[in-house]
């Protein structure tokens, strides 16, 4: 059976295994160098108007987006784009797909995104 150790009184501090390292304080560590945030301005994407294969469905398509906006970049533009215009949307490799003959609302969404638009509108 262990003895008991009464709680109340105070007592010795454990012994520490570490007791005997040498503990240095940590390096420094630097801030990471801030990206410059990529803007889309003066970044030139065309728009169309496309009915074939759709069933007489009207969708304005937007291509030629830069280069350096990567496929889950265009994926948060397209979900901006769709809760903005209130549509529906896809994304088909580089291009998107906006449901609905709203070729205007569709200009003035990515012109306030800081794109320069070409195309019907």
């Amino acid at each position: 059976m262990s003895k008991k150790i009464p709680v109340s009184a105070s007592q010795a501090p454990l012994q520490s295994p570490f007791a005997s390292l040498e503990i240095a304080a940590p390096p420094a560590i630097e801030p990471l160098p801030q990206q410059p945030e990529r803007t889309p301005k003066s970044q030139r994407i065309v728009l169309r108007r496309e009915k074939s294969r759709r069933a007489g469905k009207t969708v304005i398509v937007a291509s030629q987006f830069p280069t350096h906006l990567s496929p889950p970049e265009l994926e948060v533009l397209l979900k901006k784009a769709r809760r903005s215009l209130g549509c529906g949307g896809a994304l088909a490799g580089r291009e998107m797909e906006i449901q609905g003959d709203q070729a205007e609302r569709v200009r003035a969404f990515f012109e306030s995104c800081g794109f320069a638009v070409a195309g019907p509108g």
